[in-house]
């Protein structure tokens, strides 16, 4: 097991992913210098469910900007899932939070090329229901991860996104959303077609009977 820097945040990262972040507190200005000092990397814990205890190692990429009071935009990739095993706050003799992690394991099974398929298929009905136009290339896709906070996810389903090791579970966990999803999208559709036709003069054929 590994100690880290925490930042809680009331976000999921997925590994693999940028996640942009704007440091204005004290505590954390401190976690994200000592960080660029000695190049170390540094955890976000998913606080979505109101507890603490799974997460993502992330590492700096860059330091867009710097604000005169010591405020930073910075870019930083999303690394590998793990679990809060201790959280300490503070930490340390830190200003901020740490604690120890154990990192998820990374399966090395073979990604499912007829699910990958199915599922870039129903991402790309998604987006011609919803009417998207800036989306990424659906044929990059090659995990779930790539695209997990564009298929309509609650947060607390981009956390148990996040717990699962295997591609081919979080494939077949995402295709049963779209599954429930995109015939919702058409309900409501048709819904929205009928109130439109709501009090418009319609000419109608007389039933015959």
């Amino acid at each position: 097991m590994n100690e880290l820097a925490l930042f809680p945040l009331n976000i999921v990262a997925f590994p693999g992913e940028a996640v942009n972040l704007h440091i204005f507190e004290p505590r954390y200005k401190a976690l994200i210098n000592e960080c660029l000092a000695e190049n170390l990397t540094f955890g976000i814990p998913a606080y979505v469910l109101n507890k603490i205890e799974l997460g993502t190692e992330v590492e700096i990429i860059e330091v867009t900007k710097t604000y005169d009071d010591g405020r930073m935009d910075i870019k930083t990739k999303a690394l590998k899932a793990f679990n809060v095993n201790e959280f300490w706050n503070p930490w340390r003799d830190k200003e901020y939070a740490g604690g120890r992690v154990e990192y998820l394991p990374v399966s090395d099974e073979a990604t499912d090329l007829s699910l990958l398929y199915q599922f870039k298929e129903m991402v790309a009905k998604l987006f011609v229901w919803l009417g998207e136009t800036d989306v990424p290339d659906i044929s990059s896709i090659t995990s779930v991860y790539d695209i997990g906070h564009k298929i309509g996810l609650k947060p607390e389903e981009e956390y148990s996104l996040l717990q699962q090791s295997r591609e081919n579970e979080r494939l077949n966990f995402a295709i049963k959303h779209l599954e429930h999803l995109l015939p919702a999208l058409e309900r409501a559709q048709n819904a929205q077609e009928r109130i439109k036709q709501n009090g418009h003069f319609k000419h109608l054929d007389p039933l015959k009977f």
